[in-house]
């Protein structure tokens, strides 16, 4: 039944639209464009056919389960700023399938690659769908908020005083030694971010206290710079002295949307504005890599090496969703947001022009066209730039007194097989 709302979702929402014709000024354009970017994204997501605990919700390799979440996560965008309600059910088949015994989203099939980032991003999808009372059929597993809250416990309980004097490790277990070392921007933006949103969306303070905590301490271990350019992180066995000053998009967007959400929650704290303010103009990075190319979004620490790994490829998408929600928060950021994701949507338009249908999309957006490197971490970057378009009309995320303990129509997915 799936396969068949994959199909004609495009035509749900709106008249088929090639990415290649954007027509910025023109609603049904975008919303056209944002349906075949979605169609060509679930293209890839095969676990609503083999239904199995270890097809559903996740991509086939060489995608993570991490990016699953990102992936569904960019979905629940979709569904929000189009109105296209087309594939609600598969992303609440997906999310539901990977709550966990606990309801925090420890899935012990996944524990192999679970770190405290990859966690991270399915709070994001969780919190998207908490916050757009995104509607939560199973009376069995709880609303999507408590299980935010039930993510956040997990990950309060491993801030780890004893390097660094504080922060997460990368990783969460033994078995990923590497990641024990290491504590990265990513796990602890993404634990600051979702501190916010849980400030925000609940109204207690608890959060927001930590909130504050994890900034101060990836302000003070240097994590990002005077001018806020975020870096990936540093080992411990020199008391994290040592920042890996490589840095990233995703890493950027994460704490600029955190610092957003507390912008809002304070009503306009400068403090705050400041940080959101300095984290966007330091994104300036990852734009205009030639002058031929202004205001193009690119991932500067791969993208113009041929180095960029598969997960590397879908980071812009995650800048360039935390931008747009960053507008959303603090309005006076939209113009700066706009000049620089408006270019990148039509940019990006023209490097999904490949394939049979014209509508596959490409890795780097500079070349005016399409590049042939293709995957899903490339459709999810075009899909997150251009749908976003739509973002400021949409309704902001609820908060505290607005999210509802949405059990919707009472029309629950089907387990995955074996379950």
């Amino acid at each position: 039944m799936f396969m068949k709302s994959v199909n004609t979702a495009a035509t749900l929402v709106a008249a088929f639209v090639a990415p290649k014709d954007l027509n910025l000024k023109d609603p049904a354009s975008i919303r056209g464009v944002s349906s075949t970017l979605a169609h060509g994204l679930m293209s890839y997501y095969s676990g609503n056919v083999t239904n199995t605990p270890e097809t559903i919700a996740v991509f086939p390799q060489p995608y993570y389960w991490w990016e699953a979440g990102a992936a569904w996560g960019a979905m629940l965008d979709y569904s929000h700023y189009t109105g296209d309600s087309s594939y609600d059910e598969v992303i609440t088949q997906a999310l539901l399938s990977q709550v966990g015994p606990k309801f925090d989203f420890m899935m012990p099939l996944h524990f192999g690659s679970e770190g405290n980032d990859d966690q991270a991003f399915w709070s994001f999808a969780v919190l998207n769908a908490a916050e757009r009372n995104f509607p939560q059929p199973d009376d069995s597993i709880p609303p999507w908020l408590d299980i935010a809250e039930n993510i956040w416990n997990t990950m309060v309980v491993r801030w780890n005083d004893t390097n660094c004097g504080g922060g997460l490790l990368w990783q969460i277990f033994e078995d990923n030694p590497n990641g024990m070392t290491y504590k990265n921007s990513v796990s602890n933006g993404g634990f600051f971010q979702l501190s916010a949103r849980l400030a925000r969306a609940t109204g207690n303070d608890t959060y927001f206290e930590w909130a504050k905590k994890v900034w101060d301490w990836s302000e003070k271990i240097g994590f990002m710079d005077k001018d806020y350019n975020v870096y990936d992180g540093a080992g411990i066995e020199d008391n994290c002295a040592k920042i890996n000053k490589l840095s990233f998009s995703y890493s950027q967007g994460i704490y600029m949307y955190g610092a957003a959400v507390l912008y809002n929650y304070t009503n306009g704290d400068k403090t705050w504005g400041a940080r959101t303010s300095g984290l966007l103009k330091a994104a300036d990075s990852y734009f205009s890599p030639y002058p031929n190319a202004t205001n193009i979004m690119f991932e500067h620490a791969c993208e113009p090496y041929e180095v960029c790994n598969n997960d590397m490829k879908s980071f812009k998408g995650y800048l360039s969703r935390f931008m747009w929600a960053t507008a959303r928060m603090m309005p006076s950021t939209l113009n700066q947001v706009y000049s620089l994701l408006s270019t990148s949507a039509v940019a990006a338009g023209k490097a999904c022009s490949g394939g049979d249908d014209g509508t596959t999309c490409g890795q780097k957006w500079y070349t005016g066209g399409f590049d042939g490197v293709t995957g899903l971490g490339q459709q999810l970057t075009a899909l997150e730039t251009v749908h976003g378009l739509l973002s400021q009309q949409a309704r902001p995320p609820f908060k505290a007194g607005e999210i509802k303990h949405v059990k919707g129509t009472g029309k629950v997915p089907p387990k995955p097989a074996g379950q």
